[in-house]
C-alpha cells in the first residue's frame, strides 16, 4: 500500500511532458509557458482556453483530454506493478 500512495505524484510528473507534448506548437510559446506548480500543471498563457477547447488543427481535442487518457493507461501500468 506505500508504493500506493506514491501514484499522485508519479502522475502528476507523468502529467507534465505529456500536456507538454499534446499541447499545439506554433511558436513553442505555450509549451515553454506550462509548467508543474505545487500539486497542479499550469498552462500560464492567457489562450490556454482557446487551445484546449480545439482551436488548433495540430490538436482539435485539445490537451487535457488525450493528457488524462494518457495518464489513465500511465496509472494502470503503475498499479498493475505493485
Amino acid at each position: 500500500m506505500k508504493e500506493l500512495s506514491k501514484l499522485p505524484k508519479f502522475l502528476l510528473d507523468t502529467a507534465l511532458p505529456l500536456v507538454k507534448e499534446n499541447t499545439p506548437i506554433k511558436s513553442g510559446y505555450a509549451r515553454d509557458h506550462t509548467k508543474k506548480q505545487t500539486n497542479k500543471i499550469l498552462s500560464d498563457y492567457g489562450y490556454a482556453g482557446s487551445l484546449n477547447a480545439g482551436s488548433s488543427k495540430q490538436a482539435p481535442s485539445g490537451f487535457t483530454t488525450p493528457t488524462i487518457k494518457q495518464l489513465q493507461t500511465e496509472a494502470d501500468k503503475y498499479v498493475r506493478k505493485i
